[in-house]
């Protein structure tokens, strides 16, 4: 039997990483003034959508009595204006993201994971359901909720570079993918597409370090991943830039391609910037109705 002070010694163990992202997060979300972005909204119709097992944070009122009756679990219905109230987000954590040109500048991941929970802090307090793709965490309200997406999102994941992962994403829902967006991108197209068809409207946000811009090499260099899986050296770095340079530009403007085609919105945002910039385009991005 677990005792009280054994439930609370491992309560404390397990959030002792959090507060500073949640910190840094609650800051973050309290410099964009929420205006008409954090009403409650009271819905556009009351279209059933489907029923779905009772969570914590229903109230008692909306629970469906005759379709719980008929089984041992109490259930709710979505309405349709409801499931276009949840946002679904996914923020890159491999170790690409992990990437800083100097020391006095967050990494990449870092402040994904920090606009991120900043995103959903608003968003919630808002009234809005929030959580993460891919089932990790299916979107819900309260302050429980972004506790659990805050020890998730402090995770790491030891893959070079992230794939958006479109599955568990609602129909009609808004989503919000973060990343540098530098890896094969195939699976973002992928996961854009699949959205499309479930009628999912969201934003990318790329990421990257303004040495990734600027590319200020030259001579011997060695190029390494985050991982260290990857390397590749050279005695003429500034050769290279050119090339590089193209590569990037095409890149944006393929991610620019793929989100016009797909009702979604796409902005770069660099570390060595203020990232409300970042939060007030996500805002306004997610509101845009196409």
């Amino acid at each position: 039997m677990i005792t009280p002070l054994a439930l609370r010694s491992e309560a404390e163990s397990l959030s002792s990483a959090l507060p500073p992202l949640l910190a840094e997060a609650e800051q973050l979300a309290a410099t964009v003034l929420l205006g008409d972005h954090g009403r409650r909204r009271a819905g556009t119709g009351d279209t059933f959508w489907q029923y779905r097992p009772a969570q914590d944070t229903d109230e008692a009122r909306s629970i469906d009595w005759r379709r719980s009756a008929r089984s041992d679990t109490n259930f709710v219905q979505d309405k349709e204006w409801q499931i276009a109230q949840s946002i679904l987000l996914w923020v890159d954590q491999t170790a690409a993201m992990s990437f800083t040109s100097d020391k006095n500048l967050a990494s990449k991941g870092h402040r994904a994971r920090t606009i991120a929970l900043a995103t959903a802090i608003l968003l919630i307090r808002g009234g809005e359901r929030v959580g993460l793709t891919g089932l990790r965490l299916p979107p819900k309200r309260g302050e429980q909720q972004l506790a659990q997406m805050a020890a998730l999102l402090a995770e790491d994941s030891d893959k070079d570079f992230g794939a958006p992962e479109a599955q568990g994403m609602l129909p009609h829902s808004r989503a919000l993918f973060i990343s540098d967006f530098l890896g094969d991108i195939e699976p973002t197209r992928d996961a854009l597409f699949k959205a499309a068809d479930r009628g999912v409207r969201g934003a990318l946000l790329q990421i990257l370090d303004p040495q990734e811009e600027a590319f200020p090499f030259d001579g011997r260099t060695i190029f390494q991943s985050m991982s260290g899986t990857m390397q590749h050296e050279t005695l003429k770095a500034g050769d290279l830039k050119s090339r590089y340079l193209d590569r990037l530009a095409q890149r944006k403007e393929d991610l620019q391609s793929l989100a016009r085609m797909t009702g979604w919105q796409f902005q770069t945002h660099h570390t060595n910037t203020a990232p409300n910039t970042a939060l007030m385009w996500i805002y306004g991005a997610l509101e845009r109705r196409i």
